[in-house]
């Protein structure tokens, strides 16, 4: 592993080769907040693909470039008098600092739920008006979800175990069931997909990551299917449920002797 100094000096040259980018190339030269910003939504989504895979090769790679989309960004703000990446870590150093007083003050601690009922209260004394503050409206429904209810729970707003939660869920499920108006109905559905979340996370599951893993399962074996079905000179769409079923597991007892051998 490199020492403190060859990471010093590596961040060094990555801002010197920003510096000479953004002078001489014309396409960075063109760039703008508003231009990387989907640019950068890309580059984290190709991170996360590779930190479910646990592909570390990739995940260096994707790090990467997601840091220098942070690089870029500092620099535009440099550009206009504004910050540079000194105050960027500076500021983050200082918010750190301040929110683990258990390591950098004298605040005793039992376990990580008190540091993090800790840290919301400290957002508090940031400036924040609400606990909710730091949810943005442009996080996945999913995640915002958990965040939600991951940042109410540092107040102490939270069932008492994954039991609870689940009776929730039921209670959630009923109400959907019972519900005829389709617009209602649409409303106690995402009580329902609400409450799934909470039992996930008491229940100490991501489900963002769960539902993934699911959607990354589902592709391997419908794909899987598309090739057993091209095989035998089949179209599945000329198939009817049944016999699409029939494909559907064979794939699944392929993929499950591949992932035990």
């Amino acid at each position: 592993m490199n020492s403190k100094e060859q990471k010093l000096a590596a961040f060094s040259k990555l801002l010197d080769v920003m510096d000479e980018l953004r002078e001489k190339c014309p396409w960075d030269q063109k760039q703008t907040l508003q231009s990387l910003r989907p640019l950068t939504l890309e580059e984290v989504y190709e991170l996360s693909d590779a930190l479910l895979s646990e592909d570390l090769v990739e995940i260096k790679k994707e790090l990467g470039d997601v840091l220098l989309h942070l690089v870029f960004y500092a620099k535009i703000g440099e550009e206009k008098n504004n910050f540079d990446i000194a105050d960027v870590i500076n500021s983050l150093t200082e918010k750190l600092i301040f929110r683990h007083p258990h390591i950098y003050g004298d605040v005793k601690v039992q376990d990580e739920e008190e540091v993090k009922q800790n840290w919301e209260k400290l957002k508090l004394k940031e400036g924040n008006k609400s606990v909710l503050s730091g949810v943005t409206k442009g996080t996945p429904s999913l995640i915002k979800a958990y965040r939600i209810q991951d940042k109410v729970r540092g107040i102490g707003f939270e069932f008492a175990n994954a039991e609870d939660a689940w009776k929730k869920v039921e209670e959630e499920l009923e109400e959907f069931h019972a519900e005829t108006d389709l617009g209602k109905k649409e409303v106690e559905l995402g009580d329902v997909f609400f409450s799934l979340v909470n039992y996930a996370r008491i229940s100490n599951i991501n489900p963002d990551t769960a539902l993934e893993k699911t959607n990354n399962k589902f592709i391997k074996r419908f794909q899987l299917m598309e090739t057993l079905a091209l095989e035998d000179e089949i179209s599945l769409e000329n198939l009817s449920l049944d016999k699409m079923d029939e494909y559907w597991e064979k794939a699944k007892e392929i993929l499950i002797k591949n992932f035990n051998k």
